[in-house]
């Protein structure tokens, strides 16, 4: 796929006419984007290469099959990046995946901090896209660990404690939610207001 200048005025593809695989949130997202644009739309095409559905999900470029969620493309002040949502369970032949922090436990991430290594990755970043893929297709699931087996702050462990309508609240979400609440309130500003904080930290507010 051919593309033109990475200006505001120039994230227009060439075979847009050919394939309606582009959504224009992302035309959209990219055009507004102030930092990785130039990197984000070529990872853009690459990742349309591989035949994916393109979307705009969690305000960023998602890539899916059939539904399933298999790849997003996001920035962060250092660097941008693709995000594997089942990338623990790639092979990761090259070693570059990365993961966020110690509890993300399903998700893996390729960095990038400029278009030359983007360029010269391009086989590589294709081949674990379309191992993704695959492992997809196969229906492969991530075991997650256990709620009790994440580390809580003892902040909140207090809240939990000391407020029992919060802990009601915390013990009615999923355990997905569980965990992202736990991930969340290690953030120093997620607990130190008491109350007002726990209730944010878990969708009440």
């Amino acid at each position: 796929m051919e593309m033109k200048s990475a200006g505001s005025a120039g994230l227009r593809y060439i075979g847009r006419s050919k394939r309606n695989d582009m959504n224009r949130k992302v035309d959209h997202f990219l055009a507004l984007a102030k930092k990785w644009q130039q990197e984000m739309v070529l990872l853009r095409s690459i990742v349309l290469e591989c035949k994916l559905d393109e979307d705009y999900k969690w305000m960023h470029p998602c890539y899916s099959m059939d539904g399933k969620n298999i790849v997003l493309i996001h920035q962060f002040k250092e660097y941008c990046a693709l995000l594997f949502f089942k990338g623990v369970l790639m092979k990761d032949p090259k070693k570059i995946l990365i993961q966020q922090t110690e509890n993300v436990q399903d998700r893996r991430q390729l960095r990038f901090t400029d278009l030359k290594q983007i360029e010269k990755l391009r086989a590589t970043i294709k081949a674990y896209i379309r191992e993704a893929m695959e492992i997809e297709r196969s229906g492969r699931q991530v075991e997650f660990k256990k709620t009790e087996a994440f580390a809580m702050p003892d902040e909140f462990k207090k809240i939990l404690k000391e407020k029992p309508a919060v802990k009601t609240a915390f013990e009615k979400l999923t355990p997905g939610r569980q965990r992202d609440t736990c991930c969340s309130s290690h953030r120093p500003n997620k607990v130190r207001h008491g109350k007002r904080a726990s209730l944010n930290v878990l969708g009440r507010s």
